[in-house]
């Protein structure tokens, strides 16, 4: 059994381990509310660039853009497969960074080649760790998800895209659904297909009687906007990562600080336990030392009552003889 001191002792360190777990729920809390608010302030921005692009397409069907699939081509693209894939700069957060991991190497098994761009020192780490090549590793960007470093990741894929490096560009992130809720997702983030639009109008937006004019022409028109479009996607999947990836810090620490309640609570009662069992041990030996103490005065006053009855026998044994004498 352990000692008092060695329980007062593991009692102290869990109880200093769930002040850390319970500060990193309230800043992931802090940090998930934020990410949130600041996806919500542009997402009427890049709504509107979605809606512009089905206008472009509900005034010519046919326009051309290298964005989108080739006509009569579906799905199959010969060619390098990109990989955004996107990850969290620590740990601490149950299976997170696992779920995006297992999504990516699947992908890779299907596809031959493949050039990886990796968003997280987690996903860098794995790779790294496992010799898999890196064409770039996106610094800083995992615990920082805001516009401006979207818009570096979003020009290196464009630029990749654009010279014919990539045929076909993924993202794999963590769709924040709720605070319940996360799920590792692959997303085909270019080429589009036609069909990802809804060309029909919505009932809220106003006939147009005078026809738009497009400069250059309606092709450039649309190759700019899928630019700002693709940035949306990239910078929604590195928010939703992010809005993840403290979701699920807040579900671990929150089960961490459970976990260290019920160790708590288990302690305390191996402490009692251990505390009365002192109690009574230090009782027993006190009693036990009051009964030996006890039965050493007895013994003390049986041996002097023999003394004084042998003296006065021999006192009587004295007075007998000088009787006779």
């Amino acid at each position: 059994m352990s000692s008092i001191k060695e329980i007062k002792n593991r009692i102290k360190s869990v109880q200093d381990t769930r002040k850390i777990t319970s500060a990193m729920y309230l800043i992931s809390s802090t940090k998930l509310r934020k990410a949130r608010k600041n996806f919500e302030a542009t997402r009427p921005y890049f709504d509107a660039v979605s809606h512009e692009i089905k206008r472009i397409f509900r005034i010519d069907e046919n326009v051309h853009s290298r964005y989108f699939f080739p006509k009569g081509v579906m799905e199959e693209l010969e060619g390098t497969w990109g990989y955004l894939v996107i990850t969290a700069d620590k740990g601490l957060a149950g299976a997170y960074n696992q779920n995006v991991i297992k999504e990516a190497m699947r992908m890779m098994g299907e596809h031959d080649d493949n050039l990886l761009f990796v968003v997280g020192e987690c996903g860098r780490h794995y790779f790294t760790t496992h010799h898999i090549p890196i064409e770039q590793s996106f610094r800083y960007t995992a615990q920082d998800p805001n516009l401006s470093r979207a818009r570096e990741i979003t020009n290196v894929l464009l630029e990749k895209y654009d010279n014919g490096e990539i045929t076909k560009m993924y993202v794999i992130f963590t769709d924040y659904q709720n605070s319940f809720t996360e799920e590792a997702q692959v997303m085909r983030l270019l080429p589009f297909h036609k069909a990802d639009f809804n060309i029909a109008p919505p009932a809220w937006e106003r006939e147009v009687k005078t026809p738009f004019k497009f400069m250059p022409n309606l092709s450039e028109v649309l190759d700019n906007t899928i630019e700002s479009y693709v940035l949306g996607i990239v910078y929604g999947a590195l928010v939703d990562s992010f809005a993840s990836e403290q979701s699920a810090r807040m579900n671990a620490m929150d089960s961490a600080n459970r976990n260290s309640q019920e160790i708590l609570n288990d302690l305390r009662v191996q402490y009692n336990h251990t505390r009365q069992a002192m109690i009574t041990q230090e009782i027993t030996e006190i009693s036990a030392g009051a009964k030996a103490m006890k039965r050493k005065r007895e013994r003390k006053a049986l041996n002097r009552q023999k003394e004084l009855i042998r003296m006065l026998q021999e006192k009587m044994a004295k007075e007998n003889e000088s009787e006779e004498s």
